[in-house]
Parts: C-alpha cells; sequence; structure tokens
C-alpha cells in the first residue's frame, strides 16, 4: 500500500484548486477557427501558468496556442530515468453552458437526494444514478443544476497541479524529470493538434481525463466530425407553390436518414454511432453537426463513407447541390500504439494497486488528447480524474476520487 501522507491540509489545497479553476468561464467552440477556439480559455490558461510558476517548476511555458508546458525537476545525482509526463485539458464541453459555475460541496454524503437549487428544484438523486451510492461518507462537489460541473477536465489539472507541489514540497519523494502539460480544445477533438511533443521531451505520459476511480484507458474510438449543409430557396409562403425550398424541413429529413439504432443512447460497449449535436436551420440554410465514431478502423471508414452515400442518395431526390458534407478526422484508436509498449500501462496499473484501487482496464467510449498524442510519438494512456455524468447538470465528482487520482500520479513518479 501507499505511504502517501496526503492528509488535510492537501486535501484542502486540492479542493480550493479544483474549485478556483471550475468557476472561470472556458467552453471551447467547435465553430471557431482560433487556438485556443475561445478568448476565455486564456484566463485559466493564464491562471494555471502563473500558478506553475508559484508552486516551484521550472521552464514553466505558455505559447501562443495556449498550450502550457513546467517540469518537476530530478532530485536524482544520477538520473537516468525516462522523464514521463502527465497532461488535462483546460477547456469545458460546448455541449451545456460552463458560464458562471457555481460549485457546491456537500460533505459526509448520506446517500439521499440532494437538491441543487432551491429555486428550480433541480435535484441529484440515486433513484435516477445509481453510481451516487458508492459515495456514501465522502465529499461530494456538484454543480447548482444550471450549468455543468468542469470535473472534464478541471478535476484532472487539479490532480496535476497538486500532484507537481506535492513532490517539490517532499525532496525525499526521489523521482526523475516530470514534464506536465496542459491543453486548450480538448473538447472539440482538437486539443492535441498543436502540441510541442518535441519540446514536451517525455518518453512517454498520461492523461488524467478518465472518470470514476480504477479507469485505465489505452483504447478508444476513432472519430470524426461531419457538417452536413443544406441549400433552400425562400419564397414569400403565400406565393410558394411550385418554388418554395424548405432547408429546415428537407434537414429534419435528412436526419432520419441515419440509422435511429445507431446513437449513443442506443449503443454500448465497442458499438459506433453517429451523434447529432446540433441543428441550425431557417428556410434558406441549414446546417447539421455530427460526430461519427467507431473503435474498429474498417468499420470507421465505412460509416464516413456512409455519410457521404447518404447525401448523394438525398441530392438524387431534392436535385444536385441541394446538400453538401465535410467530413474532418479528428483522432485515431490509439491502441496499436502500445504493441510492445505495454509496460507503461502495466506502470499505472500497479500505482493503482498500491493506492488501494483495483485498476478497471477498459475502452473509452470516447476521446483524449492521449489519443492524438500516441499518433505523435507520445504513447499516452488514460487515468481517471474522478468525475461522474460529465458535459451537464447532474456532473460531480468526490474529493475522495480526486485524492486518489492524486496519489496515483505521485505512485507513477516515485516507480
Amino acid at each position: 500500500m501507499s505511504t502517501i501522507e496526503f492528509n488535510p491540509l492537501w486535501k484542502e489545497k486540492l479542493l480550493n484548486r479544483f474549485l478556483s479553476y471550475v468557476k472561470i468561464y472556458s467552453t471551447s467552440d467547435a465553430e471557431s477557427e482560433t487556438t485556443p477556439s475561445t478568448e476565455r480559455q486564456w484566463d485559466i490558461a493564464n491562471y494555471i501558468t502563473e500558478e506553475l510558476k508559484t508552486i516551484g517548476l521550472e521552464d514553466v511555458s505558455i505559447d501562443s496556442n495556449g498550450y502550457i508546458m513546467g517540469y518537476v525537476p530530478s532530485n536524482l545525482e544520477n538520473d537516468d530515468r525516462p522523464t514521463i509526463g502527465f497532461i488535462s485539458h483546460y477547456d469545458t464541453s460546448p455541449d451545456f453552458s460552463g458560464e458562471n459555475v457555481k460549485p457546491q460541496v456537500w460533505e459526509n454524503y448520506d446517500g439521499n437526494d440532494l437538491l441543487l437549487n432551491q429555486a428550480t428544484g433541480f435535484t441529484l438523486s440515486p433513484s435516477r444514478f445509481e453510481s451516487l451510492k458508492k459515495y456514501i461518507g465522502q465529499t461530494l462537489i456538484t454543480t447548482d443544476g444550471t450549468t455543468l460541473l468542469g470535473a472534464d477536465d478541471k478535476a484532472g489539472c487539479a490532480e496535476i497541479v497538486t500532484a507537481a507541489e506535492y513532490l517539490i514540497a517532499h525532496p525525499e519523494i526521489k523521482h526523475g524529470r516530470i514534464a506536465i502539460g496542459f491543453t486548450p480544445d480538448e473538447e472539440i477533438g482538437r486539443g492535441a493538434h498543436k502540441f510541442d511533443v518535441a519540446k514536451f521531451g517525455a518518453e512517454w505520459a498520461y492523461t488524467m481525463d478518465g472518470g470514476e476511480v480504477g479507469e485505465l484507458e489505452y483504447e478508444n474510438f476513432n472519430a470524426a466530425g461531419a457538417v452536413v449543409k443544406i441549400h433552400g430557396l425562400s419564397v414569400h409562403p403565400g406565393y410558394a407553390y411550385g418554388k418554395m425550398i424548405n432547408a429546415a424541413l428537407l434537414a429534419a429529413e435528412f436526419a432520419q436518414m441515419l440509422p435511429a439504432n445507431e446513437t449513443p443512447s442506443t449503443t454500448k460497449g465497442f458499438d459506433g454511432f453517429y451523434h447529432l449535436m446540433d441543428i441550425t436551420a431557417d428556410i434558406s440554410e441549414a446546417k447539421l453537426q455530427y460526430i461519427i465514431r467507431d473503435h474498429d478502423a474498417d468499420k470507421f471508414e465505412a460509416r464516413k463513407k456512409f455519410m457521404e452515400e447518404k447525401v448523394a442518395e438525398f441530392n438524387q431526390k431534392h436535385g444536385e447541390g441541394t446538400a453538401e458534407v465535410e467530413i474532418k478526422e479528428q483522432y485515431r484508436n490509439m491502441k496499436q500504439q502500445f504493441e510492445g509498449k505495454m509496460h507503461i500501462v502495466d506502470l499505472a496499473a500497479k500505482a493503482m494497486t498500491e493506492a488501494g484501487i483495483e485498476p478497471k482496464i477498459k475502452a473509452i467510449r470516447g476521446g483524449t488528447d492521449g489519443a492524438q498524442l500516441s499518433y505523435m510519438g507520445l504513447p499516452c494512456p488514460n487515468i481517471f480524474a474522478g468525475g461522474i455524468n460529465f458535459h451537464g447538470p447532474y456532473e460531480y465528482v468526490a474529493l475522495e476520487s480526486m485524492e486518489k487520482a492524486t496519489e496515483v500520479i505521485i505512485n507513477i513518479v516515485k516507480a
């Protein structure tokens, strides 16, 4: 078992750090072409950068795209250990509001309903989310029911920074050089696009971006984003007979052409899906935004082709040029990048065992920066950060889960 003394002082540091992060508005935007995709992400990026300098990391930097790097220096006399890294992202999902987050702390959770918002009656209940029962007696951090929380991935950010601060404060823990990095725009699939792997200088790294305690992942979806545009023709409705082409109605028709049983709510395990993220439409123009996911590379390619075929079929019915589609690949399944390198995963599993945690090795029904980074030459499995019910108002995290994640980071460093 681990001998780390994560006393109340360090628990308070971890909690307060997390609370300060989630209060900073940092939602990303898939429609933007800049990096970071939103100006507001600079607020938390600059905040974390200054914090790293304050706690004593060396070579702290933030580049013009918002990528942060810093290093816990080696304290070995003869350092022949590889530099390893830890990475998380500071943006939050555009799926739900991340503005004006008001986190609530519930100590010694009793297993009953939590009334998150007195005015609206918004409640987090174990009758709907059975996972709550696992956290009886623990300290929960929740939303107020009007925003997401941002534990994805500000829990990971807080854990990495706290672990770095702990290591600097405890020089008796011997370790090599530790690289830490923070990225923008992970939630829109661009988190690692401009990450400087060579500058980071790690032989391998871990993203702290998973869910419940014990999760350890080195396999994920292949992912693409698809934008379908439909062109209509606006005519005064009183004189529209035989002339109007209503793009809004055509968008609804196109959405029904994709398989109803291949959506996120109808699939699990290794099943892939098409996910309609957003529709904007009027009579003249409509835009449907999808994400396409599959673990299997061949099935993934077939899904992209299927989307293109449906657009062609739609144009055959309604006229050439009525619809167009643009598909952009986002990331690939990182599993094959770990062939001959499973010691990286084994090290994390051992660190969990030493912390009294049973490793739960599984495939991610999603993706992390680690997927892209693994293809960029930085093998990067994903470790739990503790959050539950990401991307919505029911999101929560237990402080004890965040403590365990921090402990796992320190155990990996010790090893």
